[in-house]
């Protein structure tokens, strides 16, 4: 097997340039001119687009101003619903609270159909309310149905 073959190079030492002929003395170095003018030509195009941004982003929003409060409604309401599941779980934890909201729960039943389904005076009275509540939540006259 044959020992691969190396080139000679010079050490590090020799190809690095004398900067400091005196000893206890230290030399700053100073970054080519170039590199500087670069750096500073990324400055002013990251600045230009900085400041250019804001106007971007009113555009945009402009233009898409319908889709994105629709996106951000249905990710409000599903953060929501994550929480008030997340809530009702741990509640759903405690000892007699479960049972407590469910006895509340039937309780309001029997009394809204004691209240408003027994009778049919009583149940206009609830169709007269919901139709009320209709017309104000949707902003049209409820005599139109």
């Amino acid at each position: 097997m044959q020992e691969p073959e190396f080139a000679q190079t010079q050490p590090k030492e020799a190809t690095m340039p004398d900067i400091n002929n005196q000893t206890g003395t230290i030399t700053k170095l100073q970054p080519p001119a170039q590199s500087q003018e670069e750096w500073g030509k990324y400055v002013e195009q990251v600045s230009q687009f900085l400041a250019t941004l804001p106007d971007y982003v009113g555009n945009f929003f402009n233009q898409y101003k319908q889709p994105l409060v629709i996106v951000g409604l249905i990710v409000g309401s599903l953060v929501t619903v994550r929480v008030l599941l997340a809530v009702l779980d741990a509640l759903n934890d405690i000892p007699l609270v479960a049972p407590t909201f469910e006895l509340i729960g039937i309780g309001y039943s029997a009394w809204f159909v004691y209240r408003y389904l027994l009778k049919a005076s009583t149940r206009q009275e609830l169709n007269n309310e919901i139709t009320t509540l209709k017309s104000q939540v949707v902003g049209q006259d409820g005599s139109e149905n």
